[in-house]
């Protein structure tokens, strides 16, 4: 097994700054565009069917009517409850259609097309470890957060672009919450949260949810200080992951490209430069009181 290069092409969304997932790349849009519109008529007519309005079923169904709306339209990704929400206004049977036709809106159709094999392995695994120093990794992004991001990407995205974007990654999060027997490592740079993005009051959410991943048992966070002399990750950010098999795979990113590293040697290198981040990393607690003193410096 080799080590493997891709180019992104079109709109492209990895870890990091583009975070885990959320793209649509070439051939994938107009597919992904019909699918969304089509789950979306099915929800229209069967709320229709029950005789009510946007407005009543978004109350019923705890969305709010603009986003009720929105995935009527095809514009928004509908998220994994909504069937089970459903359920309890329009009935089992029009459960188990939404729960079908959802079926049809693959995840990965929203990834880009050299992240999807990335994706996959990540589903998957027992282990996942990765080492920031772009941006926060993306299965620890709060809304906001991500939002910055796609909103400040260059070329532009449209609204609906973000929208779809926006519900993908949010979706690729509940990963570490239905997976609760992998465990999880991130190692992050002090000045990525440092930095801002997004402004003071997006910072305050984004250590607020690094604090609050940090108490779970299946997720260490530690932080890099921004001094640290004996630093070992110049060659900039990774990713890990180890398999059922037990086989470890790697994967980095760099300006529209990206690379899935599986060779032994090469991985081996990887792991030795992670283990290493690790014990130069302020600590578990560290890292929390650390958080805490630049959320109340905000």
């Amino acid at each position: 097994m080799e080590t493997r290069t891709r180019e992104a092409r079109g709109d492209e969304d990895g870890h990091g700054g583009g975070g885990n997932g959320g793209a649509i790349a070439n051939g994938t849009e107009a597919e992904l565009s019909d699918s969304l519109k089509t789950f979306g008529a099915v929800l229209k007519a069967l709320r229709e069917e029950s005789g009510l309005t946007q407005e009543e079923f978004a109350v019923r169904v705890r969305y709010s009517a603009a986003y009720v709306a929105k995935i009527e339209q095809g514009k928004r990704f509908p998220p994994a409850d909504l069937p089970a929400r459903a359920e309890e206004v329009l009935g089992s049977v029009a459960s188990k259609v939404l729960t079908a036709a959802a079926k049809s809106l693959t995840r990965r159709a929203v990834l880009a097309s050299w992240f999807r094999q990335w994706a996959e392995i990540e589903e998957d695994a027992i282990s996942l470890y990765a080492y920031e120093c772009r941006a926060i990794p993306g299965l620890l992004q709060p809304e906001a957060y991500i939002r910055a991001i796609f909103d400040r990407r260059l070329p532009p995205a449209s609204e609906e672009q973000i929208e779809r974007e926006v519900a993908s990654r949010l979706e690729r999060q509940q990963l570490i919450s239905a997976n609760q027997n992998t465990a999880f490592s991130f190692v992050i740079e002090q000045s990525v949260v440092a930095r801002r993005m997004g402004g003071r009051d997006v910072t305050r959410q984004v250590i607020d949810r690094l604090l609050e991943m940090s108490t779970r048992r299946n997720v260490e966070i530690q932080i890099m200080a921004t001094v640290q002399e004996d630093h070992c990750g110049i060659d900039g950010q990774m990713y890990l992951a180890e398999t059922t098999a037990h086989q470890w795979l790697g994967y980095t990113e760099g300006q529209r490209s990206s690379s899935l590293i599986s060779a032994p040697k090469d991985v081996s290198v990887l792991l030795q430069r992670y283990g290493k981040l690790r014990s130069q990393a302020l600590d578990c607690r560290a890292t929390v009181t650390l958080l805490e003193q630049m959320r109340g410096a905000l």
